[in-house]
């Protein structure tokens, strides 16, 4: 297993895909059985006491409710918060539409007192995980759109006591180019993408000739190809091309992605329904 699936993101990442039950063919909208997700995770080559350890970790952030089967079979759901996270994130993994300079920006501007400091870390931290630049201190700024997912999140942790936003438009001194690449580490969110593509790539390659679908390896290969995926438009907020290098790889990645994912989603989907229903 790569060292950048963790069983805790695995498993965030199944509940995302087949969790939830948005359509008849990805799974149940009841609880998952335990025994279930063990093998689904073994098919990911995560061990059944890294399965376990991680659902519990889940279940103290409050992510996973336990719950029975209509057999009576130990399992588990998604708690409200977690489906609010995950619908936030399907917008933003599936949704994303192109960005326009024009739609402007969202600016979150706060204050913490120092004697809940550990509040201001939390919020940093969220803002960044959120794809947020850093435009001074205590001034972080993000495309508009990104704006409800904003205050959900916020208001889910319970930090919009400590936050103004604002939306609105860059109007000077320098070009907006160039503040935004002093905002983000533009090379930094470049090299996720590359590293996607170098992974991916290939994949969509050897998928692409193929006249059959193996649901076991097709729900394999989508689960792990999510789970790189999911946290790359959170480090890429979805900047304006006109503000980003020509050589961008963003828009490559996404393509490799989309191609994937309509490729193996249905039959990756119906191995895991067909897992959890036994």
């Amino acid at each position: 297993m790569a060292e950048q699936h963790t069983p805790r993101s695995l498993i965030v990442t199944f509940f995302g895909a087949h969790g939830r039950g948005r359509r008849a063919e990805e799974g149940p909208d009841g609880p998952v059985p335990i025994a279930a997700l063990i093998r689904l995770l073994g098919a990911v080559d995560v061990d059944p006491p890294s399965v376990r350890s991680a659902v519990s970790r889940l279940k103290r952030r409050g992510l996973l409710l336990p719950a029975r089967t209509g057999s009576g079979a130990a399992g588990y759901v998604l708690s409200g918060s977690a489906r609010q996270l995950l619908d936030d994130g399907d917008r933003r993994i599936y949704g994303r539409q192109p960005v326009r300079l024009a739609d402007g920006w969202v600016l979150a501007v706060f204050s913490v007192p120092e004697q809940e400091r550990n509040k201001r870390h939390l919020l940093r931290s969220r803002l960044a995980r959120l794809g947020f630049g850093t435009a001074a201190p205590g001034v972080w700024i993000a495309p508009a759109h990104l704006l409800e997912e904003t205050r959900h999140t916020l208001e889910r942790l319970g930090l919009d006591a400590y936050v103004d936003l604002f939306t609105g438009r860059h109007t000077g001194f320098e070009p907006t180019a160039r503040s935004v690449a002093r905002w983000w580490d533009l090379d930094a969110i470049a090299k996720l993408h590359r590293a996607f593509l170098e992974e991916h790539e290939p994949m969509l390659r050897r998928w692409a000739g193929r006249r059959t679908v193996d649901r076991a390896e097709a729900y394999r290969d989508h689960l792990l190809m999510l789970d790189s995926w999911r946290h790359v438009p959170y480090a890429d907020p979805g900047l304006p091309a006109e503000l980003l290098p020509r050589d961008w790889p963003g828009g490559r990645s996404a393509e490799v992605f989309a191609a994937l994912h309509a490729r193996l989603r249905d039959a990756g989907a119906a191995f895991a329904a067909e897992v959890v229903s036994g």
